[in-house]
């Protein structure tokens, strides 16, 4: 797009993309989590070979501050009790003499590995399934994260490394790719996205936070990722997808570089499929071993915090191999 010709809507955009609204009843919440039953937990289980394990959460509060979307604060821990208080007198004695510590975080609940709620973005004044947009208001009273967080989220998971398939540590700024990118870097993993499989995919865009510091990281802010086609939410929906997890901000580049419209798959995937998107994942490690054992499929389990009207929620994904 150039700077002179405006975007399309999202909404004109994405008109022609299938739907899910309607298909699991007029009151769901979940969306394609749906896909995930007895059937498909137990294709989750039958993926552990090893039984090694790996968390996907970044860290909340580290020293040189956590990868926040750019606008958000960082979060604010504070210690309400700890040993200074007992020194001067003011910590509350118990029987027995033992002392504690206390303390509280302030943070935004989207600010750090969280699902969306998939209520959290909409278009045309209507959210997932078709609800009113004005059930956000002050609290979300419709898809809300309360419901994912409620059923929880177990199956089997296949992580594809873009990042190491283009010979990268971490893709380029608006670096893009498809489905169909996916589906060549899972060729020469050696491993099948199978339909109904909780897609992870690994960019390396938050691992780079880490390495390059805020300043660098922010730096004319555009992630890498996803970018929207009709065919790609075709083959979303054909596939089944019910939980897209990936090692960037937003699941998809900030910008799609050919309509010019900002972050177009939360309204093709989340809105109008019910895809359930989990963000700023830390996919590093798991990559890492993956590439040396070769198994790319395993376990995963997650279920964010039950935030009654939450637009999202922090989590701490598990993998087990």
């Amino acid at each position: 797009m150039t700077q002179d010709v405006q975007p399309p809507s999202v909404a004109d955009l994405t008109r022609d993309a299938p739907k899910n609204w309607g298909k699991w009843g007029p009151d769901d919440e979940v969306g394609s989590l749906n896909y995930l039953g007895p059937t498909e937990v137990l294709r989750g289980v039958a993926a552990v070979r090893q039984g090694r394990t790996f968390t996907l959460q970044v860290q909340i509060g580290a020293p040189g501050g956590d990868p926040i979307w750019p606008g958000r604060a960082q979060c604010t821990h504070v210690n309400l009790l700890d040993k200074g208080d007992y020194a001067c007198g003011k910590g509350v004695e118990v029987p027995g003499h033992a002392e504690a510590a206390d303390d509280m975080l302030i943070m935004y609940l989207q600010g750090s590995t969280q699902y969306d709620a998939l209520g959290h973005v909409w278009c045309e004044d209507q959210l997932w399934n078709g609800y009113d947009a004005k059930t956000t208001a002050r609290r979300m009273t419709k898809a809300s994260v309360l419901p994912i967080a409620e059923r929880g989220v177990v199956g089997r998971a296949v992580l594809i490394d873009i990042a190491r398939h283009r010979g990268k540590r971490v893709l380029d700024r608006g670096e893009t790719f498809d489905h169909t990118d996916l589906l060549a870097a899972a060729a020469v993993q050696g491993v099948d996205i199978e339909k109904r499989d909780i897609l992870i995919i690994r960019t390396g865009w938050i691992g780079a936070f880490y390495e390059m510091g805020a300043a660098e990281f922010y730096r004319d802010f555009r992630e890498p990722g996803l970018t929207y086609s009709r065919s790609l939410a075709q083959w979303f929906a054909e596939m089944e997808i019910p939980n897209l997890v990936t090692d960037t901000m937003a699941n998809e580049t900030t910008v799609d570089p050919v309509s010019g419209v900002m972050l177009p798959l939360h309204i093709a995937l989340m809105r109008n499929l019910g895809v359930a998107f989990t963000e700023i994942a830390q996919l590093d490690a798991l990559a890492d071993d993956c590439a040396a054992d070769g198994q790319y499929t395993f376990l995963y389990a997650a279920a964010p915090l039950k935030v009654v009207g939450g637009t999202g929620a922090p989590v701490n994904p598990i993998v087990v191999k």
